[in-house]
């Protein structure tokens, strides 16, 4: 059995893998899906002093607290910049760094630095903003939260721990117009990679949730 620790994107909140961390729970894996300040359970703690190590630390201190000494480690969207800042610091205990249509920075990269996005757009989301919110019945009462402007313009850096992990995956969603393109192009070629790619919209978790856990289990 394998450890999963599932880090959520932008705007949302843990609660965007119940299903998934159910699914994997019930064939006797151990899940962890932290809480990031700020955002969904930890909305209360919503500050323009929340940055993106802010985040890092919260899954490091996390992944300590709950006693994983390996894991996989999963991140979505924006999540794929935290996950890179804690495989910086505990890569060598990463089984698998999982990917889910996210952003896969270089070392000191920013959000901002990749897409350009350090404006308005990560201030506030709103559910219709075009290509990004699929409809997600099942998460209608659950809302969003603003999201603070310096996780999208503080780097990721890297201290060589990273490439300690030996495996690394990208999942591709190509059921939308995907920003994530330049990865899909990278990495489906790169042998450093397994590359999948996924006929879902952004949020492949309630889209595909049974090829997502197909997935997963194939890094166990």
């Amino acid at each position: 059995m394998a450890n999963y620790v599932l880090v959520h994107g932008g705007w949302c909140g843990s609660w965007c893998y119940d299903r998934t961390a159910a699914d994997l729970r019930a064939l006797g894996h151990r899940v962890l899906t932290p809480a990031l300040a700020g955002l969904g359970i930890r909305k209360a703690e919503l500050s323009p002093a929340i940055t993106l190590a802010t985040h890092i630390d919260d899954v490091r201190i996390q992944i300590e607290d709950a006693g994983f000494d390996r894991f996989n480690l999963v991140g979505h969207s924006y999540g794929g910049m935290v996950i890179t800042g804690v495989a910086a610091s505990l890569g060598a205990r990463i089984d698998a760094l999982i990917y889910v249509d996210a952003f896969v920075p270089d070392d000191g990269q920013s959000i901002y630095d990749i897409s350009g996005d350090g404006g308005g757009l990560w201030i506030d989301l709103q559910r219709d903003t075009p290509g990004l919110m699929m409809p997600l019945p099942a998460w209608a009462h659950l809302p969003l939260t603003p999201q603070p402007l310096l996780t999208a313009l503080q780097p990721v850096r890297f201290t060589g721990e990273e490439s300690k992990v030996q495996r690394r995956v990208f999942i591709y969603a190509t059921g939308y117009s995907n920003p994530y393109a330049v990865y899909s192009e990278k990495l489906k070629c790169d042998p450093g990679w397994q590359f999948h790619e996924v006929d879902s919209g952004h949020f492949v978790m309630a889209d595909k949730p049974e090829q997502l856990l197909e997935i997963l289990l194939g890094y166990v």
